[in-house]
């Protein structure tokens, strides 16, 4: 790399480290906005982890901002009902490290509520707290939604064009590695027909084409048969003949293995545009996108297992499987230093950005704590228990007690520490690439 490539890899990487700041920073105003409108107490909003950099306190609530943009938090009053000690008079520490971990969350949670506030999350209607758990994710996915939108719709997506760039002068022999024509060579039936670059095809056949693989499905099906072909050039329409000749062409098939049919060949090359598409397609992306990450989700024990695999053996990673944020920055950074226009970076980068909110929509919904999936399963089932002992007569029951699920979260927390070193190595020692 020379200095102007390396400067602007680390702008790249500057860029996605902000892009993840924002995207944390909304997605604890997913939480904080409905958690005020129900009127609960929020004591903080913080971005990032460790040290604090900035804070300020408006009202009740402590707005901040820490040293590392990995993460964030609101702190809600009451998010698990009170300690035994506290509600009873009674209640007793101790019982080993479990035990201890379960007293420490209860007294954390404890200093989080005033006496007779009711202000509470754990006091709130199942559907309330369900909402406030729910607007974390789903900020993250509209974001990407917007950011799916200005890529697709605002910049478009770049298609070969049915504007002629280019016509070849000969037609070379299959796997020829000449890159000049020879006396010997014929003319390519596009050269032939006397097109010329800056020809705009309008139809092919008789059959009007919208872009260039339009016109080229025609042309290859079309091996020895003369097509009359309708161009604009100058302002004028014109109509050329196109006789494409049979070539020999290699293809990858639906099962990802290579195959050589022969096709029609015409020797023409077409100018390469953003084409900007419907508006919902940026939507309809995002809904894909959702998909596809889901499934990663899904399997994501294994694929970090395939991924560990690779840091040890070298082989060759899964360009589609799951990434660190670190992997996240180096593609970032690659994308800003790319040899390619602006405008094809910043969508590469918005295309980075928008498929991150993508896991981070998806990722905050597996439903095991302290995930926000794991919050709305809690309250779901406070909410079945209440719906059951009303449909049978019964007491209204307790409020459910997660602190009980501290172990559990203890140990979803270091598989997750552990899966995220694996991948930040993995992204470190044999990361996926943009440039091979």
């Amino acid at each position: 790399m020379n200095g102007v490539t390396v400067i602007a890899f680390v702008i790249g990487i500057l860029l996605m480290v902000v892009g993840l700041a924002v995207s944390i920073a909304l997605h604890e105003i997913g939480h904080l906005a409905p958690a005020k409108a129900f009127g609960l107490r929020v004591g903080q909003y913080m971005i990032g982890f460790g040290p604090t950099l900035w804070s300020r306190t408006y009202g009740e609530t402590q707005y901040g901002i820490k040293a590392l943009p990995l993460g964030g938090y609101i702190s809600m009053a009451g998010m698990y009902p009170p300690s035994p000690k506290e509600a009873a008079g009674e209640g007793r520490a101790g019982g080993g490290f479990f035990a201890t971990m379960v007293q420490d969350a209860r007294s954390v949670n404890d200093e989080t509520m005033v006496v007779e506030d009711d202000r509470v999350f754990y006091k709130l209607p199942v559907y309330k707290r369900v909402i406030i758990m729910l607007g974390g994710p789903v900020m993250n996915l509209l974001l990407a939604i917007v950011l799916f939108a200005i890529l697709f719709s605002g910049i478009g997506v770049q298609t070969a064009t049915t504007k002629v760039a280019s016509v070849a002068e000969c037609v070379l022999p299959a796997g020829s590695t000449q890159t000049t024509c020879a006396s010997s060579d014929p003319a390519t039936p596009a050269a032939a027909a006397g097109f010329r670059a800056g020809d705009v095809i309008q139809s092919v056949g008789g059959t009007a084409v919208a872009t260039f693989d339009d016109a080229s499905a025609i042309i290859q099906a079309s091996p020895g048969t003369a097509l009359p072909v309708v161009i604009t050039r100058d302002g004028t329409e014109q109509t050329l003949t196109l006789t494409p000749v049979a070539a020999e062409r290699t293809f990858t098939g639906a099962n990802g293995q290579t195959e050589t049919r022969t096709v029609g060949y015409a020797g023409i090359y077409s100018v390469q545009d953003y084409v900007r598409q419907p508006i919902w397609a940026g939507p309809k992306a995002a809904i894909q996108n959702v998909g596809a990450v889901a499934g990663i989700i899904v399997q994501l024990p294994v694929k970090v297992y395939d991924t560990a695999v690779t840091l040890f053996t070298g082989g060759e990673r899964d360009p589609n499987g799951p990434l660190s944020i670190v992997g996240a920055g180096i593609l970032s950074g690659e994308v800003a230093a790319a040899d390619a226009p602006i405008l094809s970076r910043v969508a590469g980068f918005l295309s980075l950005l928008a498929s991150l909110n993508i896991a981070l929509f998806v990722f905050n919904l597996v439903p095991l704590l302290p995930l926000d999936g794991g919050h709305i399963v809690v309250a779901l089932w406070d909410g079945l228990k209440r719906a059951l002992a009303k449909l049978f007569g019964r007491p209204p029951p307790k409020p459910v007690d997660a602190t009980k699920l501290v172990p559990l979260t203890f140990v979803v927390v270091i598989l997750l520490i552990g899966m995220s070193a694996i991948l930040i190595l993995a992204d470190l020692i044999n990361p996926v690439s943009l440039i091979g």
